[in-house]
């Protein structure tokens, strides 16, 4: 009766092994034929294939988010509406004829000459933005112009811009790892602090997690992702915000100081220092020490409308685990 509990235990870790293992294989084939996509549209379009990457990031995070757009099932996530496409006044919402298409207006057009427009085929999707962006031009400032027409928001114009640096530094599309933001051997609390009333510059809920370690200890960005903000916050002191690829800004508060020459737009990845725990906030800039040092780590999400804070721990917690298993 043992052996067989046991056996059965070591055939379930066996078969989940192989499960997640086909998971993480399918992950990367994934990625492997996206990037296979993006660099044929690059040779066909001339648009840097990190535009592509960027642009397709960002709508796969708002369709994920959002309960006004259809989920995104496909690796290719670029989404144009039916009226979009097909043409206002086209009376066939699924029409796939490009001469038709043209004819009433529609942006849809035929990316792998099979003589079909279609809405939910990667290659006709990503051709036909390639066709848009080529339209303004391929230089940065044409590019952003193309996206402020496409998306009327000035915050979304910027996200992506930064995706795209992101992506053109590291060459790749599987950019998913994260980091604990302090050293592991280093004298750290962890408490779980969101939610907590504070009463500082008015009553308000604190929006994240607060680490206490001592003065000086470095902090490490926890993902790949761009600085969008540095510098002081009358709450936050000396704060970091960095946008990661999954449109969640990480909020770094309270520091003693900076990496050396880190500056906004910079691209980081995980476990890059950034900064120092320190005290800061809570007053004019350069006000230290009203209360104990630690980080002040936030999390808020983008839907392409606004943001909003959700509560970081359970994350924390599970980069600690993470770190720890690969420094092992």
């Amino acid at each position: 009766m043992r052996r067989g509990i046991v056996f059965l235990v070591i055939f379930g870790i066996w078969i989940s092994m192989i499960h997640g293992a086909g998971a993480e294989a399918k992950e990367k084939d994934d990625f492997h034929q996206t990037m296979k996509v993006f660099k044929k549209m690059e040779k066909v379009t001339k648009v840097p294939w990190y535009y592509f990457a960027a642009i397709n990031q960002y709508e796969k995070n708002l369709r994920n988010s959002r309960d006004d757009l259809p989920d995104a099932k496909d690796p290719v996530a670029v989404y144009f509406s039916p009226r979009e496409w097909v043409g206002l006044m086209n009376p066939d919402y699924n029409d796939k004829n490009p001469v038709t298409i043209e004819l009433y207006g529609g942006i849809g057009l035929d990316g792998n000459h099979d003589g079909r427009a279609e809405r939910n085929n990667p290659k006709d999707v990503l051709y036909t933005l390639g066709a848009y962006l080529n339209s303004y031009g391929l230089n940065k400032e044409d590019i952003k112009i193309a996206l402020w027409d496409r998306y009327q928001r000035g915050e979304t114009v910027a996200i992506i811009m930064g995706y795209a640096n992101i992506y053109k530094k590291f060459k790749k599309l599987d950019l998913d790892k994260n980091a604990f933001p302090l050293p592991l051997e280093a004298n750290y609390t962890i408490n779980n602090t969101y939610g907590d009333r504070r009463g500082w510059g008015g009553l308000r809920q604190h929006e994240g997690v607060d680490i206490f370690a001592n003065y000086g200890v470095p902090v490490k960005s926890t993902t790949y992702g761009f600085v969008e903000t540095i510098g002081w916050n009358q709450y936050g002191g000396w704060r970091i915000g960095i946008r990661s690829l999954s449109n969640v800004y990480h909020y770094y508060a309270h520091l003693k100081g900076y990496a050396k020459g880190l500056e906004k737009g910079d691209v980081v990845k995980p476990g890059q220092v950034i900064g120092y725990v320190g005290s800061s906030g809570y007053g004019p800039e350069g006000t230290q020490g009203k209360f104990p040092p630690h980080l002040h780590y936030g999390m808020y999400k983008d839907n392409g409308y606004q943001e909003y804070p959700f509560d970081p721990y359970h994350y924390l917690k599970v980069w600690e685990r993470q770190t720890r298993k690969r420094q092992k």
